[in-house]
C-alpha cells in the first residue's frame, strides 16, 4: 500500500506513526532528517488525521502523499506556525532550522543561491540553473529572485537532501526545498498580524480571510506588506544620497480550491510580488587582505586611481556603498530604468506566479495529476561593483567614486506543464507514470562599465558613460518522461524505484547594440556596435535511475537504503564581457567557450527512524555518499574583471545526519536536536580558468561545507487558564565554518559561530490572540556566506575581498489575531 490514503484505511502502518504529530505540535518548532514535523494549529492539506485521532505530517517527497516518518527520504519540514512564532518572512532565515543549508539573497546575476551539504550554484550567473531545485506550490521554478522576495501564509516548507531528479527533474541535483502555500479553511476564517522591528526599524502587516464560498468552492485571499527603513546603514563618509539603504515587499495570493465531486478536485494559486529596494548588492563588506590595507579601485591601467574609502571593518554592519562617480553616472543606453537616477543604486522587482493543479479520479485506483505552471518577472537592479571608491572634494569632503555600474534588467518567461498518472491498487505492486514540459525564455539585458573608459569622457556621439550594452537572449525547452513503482515484497519490506529521461535544449543570442565610440581607438580588440552572434546551440539528455529499498522492523522503527542519481543540464554563460571572452569567441566565431557541461550525481544513502519510550523519544539517522561531477562553477577575476564559468571536475560529499525529540515529562516542554557531519573535497582536476588560479584544488575541502553543524531547540507551553498560555521556547544553531569560496587553496574561511533565536508569547490557547517578543540571531553574530575579490584591484598589490554576510540581529514585537 502506498499512498496516505491506503495505510489509513488499511489501519496497518499509520500506526507506526501515530505520535508524529504529538512530538512535532508540542515542540512547535522544526523536525529534521527522515522524521516527522510539526503540525499547525489550523486544519491544512499539510496533515491528516489517522485511525487514532492523531495527526500525522504529509509530505510529498515522492509526489504522492506520505507521512513522513514513513517516506524513506531524508526531509526536512517546517510547518507555518513556527515560520510564524520566529517572523521568518525570507526563505534565507531557515538556515539555523536546516544544518548544511546555506542561502544568499542578492546579487545581480541569478539574484540568490541555495545550496546544501556543500552542493549549490553560484548567485552570479543568470545562466545557471540552482542545484538545489526552488519548487514553490509544485512547481520548480528558474529563477532565484524569488528568495529575494519576502514569503507569507506558507502551510510547510520541505527541505529534501541529496539528489532528487525523478520526481522533481532536472535542477535537484542538490536536493529541493519545496514551499507550499495554505489553501482555504473549511470554515470562514479571518487572520491579521502585525510586528515592529527595532534593530533595522521594519514593520510588516499581513492578513488573511479563508472560507467556503459554496459547498464546493473555498477562497482565500492573503496580502502582506513589509518596510524597512534601516536593511542598511552606510559607513560614516560615504558619499551616497540614501545614507539608509531600505526595502519593501508587497505579497498578494489567491487561491480557489474547487471540489465538485469525490473523483474530482482543482486549486488555483494566483501570487503578485512586487520588491523594491535601495540597491542589489545587499549585506557585503570588503575585507581587506593580507595587506591590511583599503586598496584603491585601479582604472585604465592606472590612469584612475581611486582611494577605496571602506574602513575594512567587516563585522560593524557599516557598509561602504558609494553611488556611482559623476563621470560615470551620465545617460544610460538601451531605454534603461537606471537612466536619469544620476548614479544612485536603486531595485525593482515584480512577478506573476500561477499555478493550476487538478487531481482527477479515473477510477478507484487510477488518479490522474496535473500542474500547470506560469512565472512572469521583471526585475532590475542598479549598483556600482567597485564596492568602493571617491573622489576627493574641496575641505576634505568626498565625492562619489563608485565604478563599475551596470543595471540587469532580467526578464523571464516560463510556462510548464507536468501529467502525472499514479495508481493505488490494493495489490503489492503500485506505479507512478508522469510527463514533464518547461518552455522559458529568460533575456538578460546589460548596459556596463567594465572598462569604465567614460574617466575619459562620455562618448562623443551619444553621451553615453557606458562602455556597452549587451543583450543575452536564452529560449529553452525541456522534455522529461519518468515512471516509478512500489513493490511490497512482503508486509514488511518495499522496493522502490524508477528512472526519468530528459531532453534539454538551449539557443542563446547574443547582441551587442551599443559599445562605447572611444574603443574605436583599440584597434578591434572590443565589439562593435550592432554585434549579433547568430544562435548559439546546447543540447544533452540524460537517464537518472533511482532504487529504495525499505524495511519495516517494527512499528517504531523504519530503516531504509537508497541509490539516487542527478543530472541539471548545462547551457550558454550569459557573463561573458565584450573586453575579453565574448570579443574573442566572436573574432573567431567560435562560441565554444561560452558553454559549461551538464552536472551529474551519483551515490546512495541509508538511513533508520525510530521511535522509543512510548515513543516519547525518537531518533532518526542517515548516512550518505555522492559523487558530482562536472559541477557547474562561476567565479570573478578581480583584476581583469572578467566573469570565469566552468564545470569542476568532482565532487564528492559524505557524511552523516542525526535528529533527536524528546518530549519530556515536563507537561509541556519538549526539546529537539539536530547534527550532522559533513565532508566534501574536489577529487578531480579543478583549476579555476581565466587567470583565477593556476592551482589545482584536487583534494580541496569543497566551499559552503561546514564539517560539523547543528542546533538544539526547546519548547515550553505552559497553561497559565483555560483562556490564556504563556509560550517560551528558544533555538541554538552552531556551524563550525566553512571555505567561502573555489578558487584558491587559500580562499576564505568562515570561523565557527552560533546564533541563537528566542521567542517568548502570551495569548489564547486557539490563536485567537497573542502577543509576542521575538528575536532571531539574539546575540548578533555576523558570519560570511561567500567571498570573491572586489573588482578592479591592482595586478600584483590588490587583494580585498567581497564579502557576503547575514543579516544581524532581530527584535520584534508582535500582535496577532484569528477569529
Amino acid at each position: 500500500m502506498n499512498t496516505l490514503r491506503a495505510r489509513i484505511a488499511s489501519g496497518g502502518r499509520a500506526s507506526g506513526l501515530r505520535t508524529a504529530l504529538l512530538c512535532g505540535a508540542a515542540l512547535g518548532g522544526v523536525v529534521a532528517l527522515p522524521s516527522a514535523a510539526f503540525a499547525q494549529d489550523s486544519e491544512t492539506a499539510a496533515s491528516q488525521d489517522d485511525d487514532f485521532g492523531e495527526r500525522v505530517i504529509i509530505v510529498q517527497a515522492r509526489r504522492q502523499n506520505e507521512t513522513l516518518q514513513e517516506v524513506p527520504v531524508t526531509v526536512t519540514s517546517i510547518g507555518g506556525e513556527t515560520l510564524q512564532r520566529y517572523n521568518v518572512d525570507q526563505v534565507a532565515d531557515i538556515t539555523s532550522r536546516v544544518p548544511t543549508l546555506n542561502v544568499q539573497s542578492g546579487g545581480s546575476g541569478s539574484g540568490g543561491q541555495i545550496s546544501l551539504r556543500g552542493v549549490g550554484s553560484s548567485n552570479i550567473s543568470a545562466a545557471f540553473d540552482s542545484a538545489v531545485a526552488f519548487e514553490y506550490d509544485g512547481v520548480v521554478v528558474s529563477t532565484m529572485r524569488l528568495v529575494q522576495a519576502g514569503f507569507f501564509d506558507v502551510e510547510q516548507i520541505d527541505v529534501l537532501r541529496g539528489p532528487q531528479s525523478l520526481f522533481f527533474g532536472k535542477s535537484a541535483t542538490g536536493g529541493v526545498l519545496s514551499l507550499r502555500s495554505a489553501n482555504p479553511t473549511a470554515d470562514w476564517e479571518v487572520g491579521m498580524r502585525g510586528s515592529y522591528e527595532f534593530e533595522e526599524k521594519g514593520y510588516l502587516i499581513n492578513g488573511y480571510i479563508s472560507g467556503p464560498i459554496t459547498d464546493t468552492l473555498g477562497i482565500r485571499i492573503a496580502a502582506q506588506f513589509n518596510d524597512i527603513d534601516e536593511f542598511q546603514l552606510l559607513q560614516e563618509n560615504t558619499p551616497a544620497v540614501n545614507q539608509e539603504r531600505g526595502l519593501t515587499d508587497f505579497i498578494g495570493r489567491l487561491t480557489l480550491d474547487f471540489n465538485p465531486s469525490d473523483r474530482f478536485r482543482a486549486n488555483l494559486k494566483v501570487q503578485y510580488t512586487k520588491n523594491e529596494n535601495d540597491g542589489a548588492i545587499g549585506t557585503a563588506e570588503i575585507g581587506c587582505g593580507a595587506n591590511g590595507v583599503a586598496d584603491s579601485i585601479f582604472l585604465l591601467g592606472g590612469a584612475v586611481n581611486l582611494p577605496a574609502g571602506y574602513d575594512c571593518n567587516t563585522n560593524d554592519q557599516r557598509y561602504y556603498l558609494t553611488d556611482a562617480a559623476g563621470p560615470l553616472a551620465g545617460p544610460v543606453p538601451g531605454n534603461s530604468p537606471a537612466d536619469g537616477r544620476n548614479g544612485v543604486p536603486f531595485g525593482e522587482t515584480e512577478i506573476w506566479f500561477g499555478r493550476l493543479q487538478f487531481d482527477l479520479d479515473l477510477s478507484d485506483t487510477l488518479t490522474l495529476t496535473s500542474v500547470t505552471g506560469l512565472l512572469n518577472m521583471d526585475a532590475i537592479d542598479f549598483d556600482a561593483y567597485s564596492y568602493g571608491g571617491f573622489i576627493p572634494g574641496p575641505n576634505g569632503t568626498r565625492l562619489p567614486g563608485g565604478a563599475g555600474a551596470s543595471d540587469p534588467i532580467n526578464t523571464l518567461e516560463q510556462y510548464s506543464q507536468e501529467l502525472r498518472l499514479a495508481s493505488d491498487f490494493d495489490g503489492a505492486f503500485n506505479f507512478m507514470l508522469g510527463a514533464f514540459y518547461e518552455d522559458r525564455t529568460f533575456v538578460f539585458d546589460t548596459s556596463q562599465q567594465g572598462v569604465n573608459i567614460s574617466f575619459g569622457g562620455a562618448d562623443p556621439v551619444t553621451g553615453f558613460t557606458y562602455d556597452w550594452d549587451k543583450i543575452h537572449t536564452t529560449k529553452t525547452e525541456a522534455l522529461s518522461f519518468f515512471g516509478s513503482a512500489m513493490i511490497d515484497i512482503t508486509d514488511k519490506l518495499e522496493l522502490s524505484g524508477g528512472i526519468r529521461w530528459t531532453d534539454e535544449t538551449k539557443v542563446q543570442t547574443i547582441s551587442v547594440p551599443y559599445v562605447h565610440a572611444g574603443f574605436a581607438a583599440f584597434g578591434g580588440a572590443f565589439l562593435s556596435s550592432g554585434f549579433f552572434s547568430g544562435p548559439i546551440n546546447f543540447a544533452d539528455d540524460n537517464l537518472s535511475p533511482e532504487v529504495t529499498l525499505r524495511y519495516q522492523a517494527t512499528d517504531d522503527l523504519n530503516i531504509f537504503a537508497s541509490y539516487k542519481t542527478g543530472f541539471k543540464s548545462g547551457g550558454i554563460d550569459n557573463s561573458a564581457l565584450p573586453s575579453n571572452s565574448l570579443s574573442q569567441a566572436a573574432a573567431s566565431g567560435d562560441f565554444s567557450s561560452l558553454i559549461f557541461q551538464s552536472e551529474e550525481a551519483e551515490g546512495g544513502e541509508i538511513g533508520f527512524k525510530s521511535q522509543w519510550a512510548g515513543r516519547s523519544f525518537t531518533l532518526n539517522a542517515t548516512a550518505y555518499y555522492y559523487v558530482f561531477t562536472d559541477l557547474q562553477v562561476q567565479n570573478f577575476n578581480a583584476v581583469t574583471v572578467q566573469f570565469a564559468t566552468s564545470n569542476a571536475g568532482e565532487l564528492t560529499t559524505k557524511g552523516v545526519d542525526l535528529e533527536t525529540r524528546w518530549i519530556t515529562p515536563v507537561d509541556g516542554l519538549n526539546i529537539s536536536a539536530n547534527l550532522s557531519y559533513l565532508d566534501a573535497e574536489y577529487t578531480d582536476t579543478f583549476i579555476q580558468p581565466l587567470g583565477i588560479s593556476t592551482v589545482d584544488l584536487n583534494g580541496r575541502r569543497g566551499s559552503q561545507a561546514p564539517e560539523w553543524s547543528g542546533n538544539i531547540a526547546a519548547d515550553w507551553t505552559i497553561p497559565l487558564s483555560d483562556s490564556l498560555e504563556l509560550f517560551l521556547s528558544g533555538n541554538a544553531a552552531y556551524n563550525d565554518g566553512y571555505i567561502t569560496d573555489e578558487a584558491t587553496l587559500n580562499d576564505f574561511v568562515q570561523p565557527s559561530f552560533w546564533t541563537i533565536d528566542s521567542n517568548v508569547s502570551i495569548g489564547h490557547p486557539d490563536g485567537k490572540w497573542k502577543l509576542a517578543l521575538i528575536a532571531t540571531n539574539l546575540t548578533d553574530e555576523i558570519f560570511v556566506i561567500t567571498s570573491g575579490g572586489r573588482p578592479f584591484l591592482e595586478p600584483g598589490v590588490g587583494d580585498d575581498l567581497v564579502l557576503t554576510q547575514n543579516r544581524g540581529r532581530q527584535v520584534f514585537a508582535e500582535i496577532s489575531f484569528r477569529f
